[in-house]
């Protein structure tokens, strides 16, 4: 206690006089500060090992925030800036997300449209509330393979998907069926998409009439009315497609780990109070 009220207030008093004043010895304080730095040493060593099997375990996509708090969730009490101080010094950064994609919007002349309805209020305070929808495109080497999927703005968690070689009205309806089958909604639920040639068909409209959805759809080449639906396809580039995958049977497979192996039941969302959308629907009895 004597020798940390030292270390403490050495900057205005001398060393000299707080010995005398408190009864130690000069050798004394110097063995206990060797000590001291070494103790801190090798905290932080094992906190950056924690920090670098974090990372990995995270695809290389967590930031400091994140890593922080999964620490805290396993146990592991630290301050959050000095993780972001140690990953910073040795160089362990997220993976940042491409800059530039594909444009997948293709709207057919005289489509049935409908007004922005969600109008980026991407807050659901109920499951089945609004669900946000939209396509992209998986780089392969035998060509693109396209993915849609289906969003719950309530726990950010994909409850429907699919995948194809076509970008057509049956991949999005792929997507729909595994959504009302797993979840079962209610009347009433506000469907949000584009305005794709695929979502404005006669086809996929009747099949939202028949649940009696709320269509909602964006504005003609505005991507931020669509921004949760953009944020989850920006995380599966950095975290799962940020390279070529071999084949279309590879990326299938990937795909289907990522959204039901580790986006949907492990990955930490920052608007989630760091819950995976699992944890998040089970912790509030949904």
């Amino acid at each position: 206690m004597k020798y940390a009220f030292m270390a403490t207030y050495q900057a205005e008093f001398s060393l000299k006089q707080m010995c005398l004043v408190l009864g130690v010895s000069r050798s004394g304080y110097y063995a206990w500060q060797g000590r001291s730095q070494s103790l801190r040493e090798q905290a932080n060593r094992d906190l950056l090992a924690k920090i670098r099997a974090v990372h990995e375990m995270s695809r290389k996509s967590y930031g400091s925030p994140r890593i922080h708090a999964y620490l805290r969730r396993t146990g592991y009490f630290c301050g959050r800036h000095r993780v972001a101080r140690l990953m910073r010094q040795h160089q362990i950064t997220a993976r940042k997300a491409p800059r530039r994609s594909p444009q997948t919007t293709q709207q057919r002349p005289g489509a049935k449209t409908a007004p922005n309805l969600l109008n980026r209020e991407f807050l659901a305070l109920l499951p089945n509330e609004k669900w946000v929808s939209d396509i992209t495109y998986i780089n392969t080497a035998e060509g693109w393979l396209y993915l849609a999927a289906i969003l719950d703005l309530y726990s950010r968690r994909v409850v429907g998907w699919a995948m194809a070689e076509r970008m057509d009205v049956s991949l999005v309806e792929e997507a729909w069926r595994m959504a009302i089958s797993i979840r079962q909604p209610e009347t009433g639920l506000l469907h949000h998409s584009d305005r794709g040639s695929q979502y404005t068909s006669d086809i996929y409209l009747d099949q939202l009439a028949t649940r009696h959805c709320l269509i909602s759809m964006s504005r003609t080449g505005n991507c931020y009315d669509n921004a949760v639906m953009e944020s989850f396809f920006a995380t599966l580039k950095v975290e799962c497609a940020y390279k070529q995958f071999v084949s279309q049977a590879e990326a299938r497979s990937a795909i289907f780990e990522f959204i039901e192996g580790w986006y949907n039941r492990q990955r930490l969302h920052s608007s989630l109070g760091y819950l995976s959308p699992a944890e998040f629907e089970l912790s509030s009895g949904h």
